[in-house]
């Protein structure tokens, strides 16, 4: 009778446990990095160029597994049911370098030897990387750009604001249009720098 009911209580705890893992929502991943084949949107003109893209920084408040939202003034909310695939880091880093090979026809040569085109060094660090579903998504960053053969580094400042919709996936497409932005200004001077001409910082 007792090794019975030790039994029964052994399947009744079993079915506890099944049924409070099938309630848990499942994790969804997210990333920054568009995909593959969209359409440029850098300037046509623009001379290609090479480029070393050094690891981008990001704050520490947002430097999570988890997405982490604003809400209200002070207050913050990390979603644990919505992560990032790669180090915040990882993915801005990976984003910029995949949109300045598409709009500018330019080749991240990063870890690898220069292959006779102007090269230039690119430095990225986020200072600020605001998220507030429905509302907004936000970028300040500081950046460089310097020519690997000689000449000063011009640097500049970029913040960005892009209106989002509804959920998270709109928040996060927020976040890339406004890092395709940070690309786009990136980019233009980065071009100039590596085929000798003068470049001036973008108004944002």
């Amino acid at each position: 009778m007792i090794r019975a009911r030790t039994l029964n209580l052994g399947v009744a705890l079993l079915a506890l446990v099944v049924g409070a893992c099938s309630s848990v929502p499942p994790v969804r991943y997210f990333t920054l990095v568009p995909a593959p084949g969209g359409e440029a949107t850098g300037a046509p003109s623009a001379q290609p160029f090479q480029f070393e893209l050094l690891p981008v920084t990001v704050p520490a408040q947002v430097d999570q597994p988890q997405l982490v939202v604003r809400q209200g003034g002070q207050g913050v909310a990390m979603l644990q049911g919505q992560r990032w695939i790669a180090p915040l880091g990882d993915e801005v880093r990976g984003a910029l370098s995949a949109d300045l090979t598409r709009d500018f026809h330019a080749q991240d040569v990063t870890s690898l030897p220069a292959q006779g085109k102007s090269t230039v060094r690119i430095k990225v660090d986020v200072r600020r990387f605001d998220s507030v579903p429905a509302s907004y998504a936000y970028l300040d960053a500081a950046w460089s750009v310097r020519p690997l053969k000689g000449g000063e580094p011009l640097a500049c400042t970029s913040r960005i604001t892009e209106t989002v919709g509804e959920g998270y996936d709109a928040l996060v497409q927020g976040h890339q249009q406004a890092i395709a932005r940070l690309a786009g200004e990136i980019g233009a001077v980065a071009g100039a720098l590596a085929s000798g001409q003068s470049a001036s910082c973008p108004t944002t």
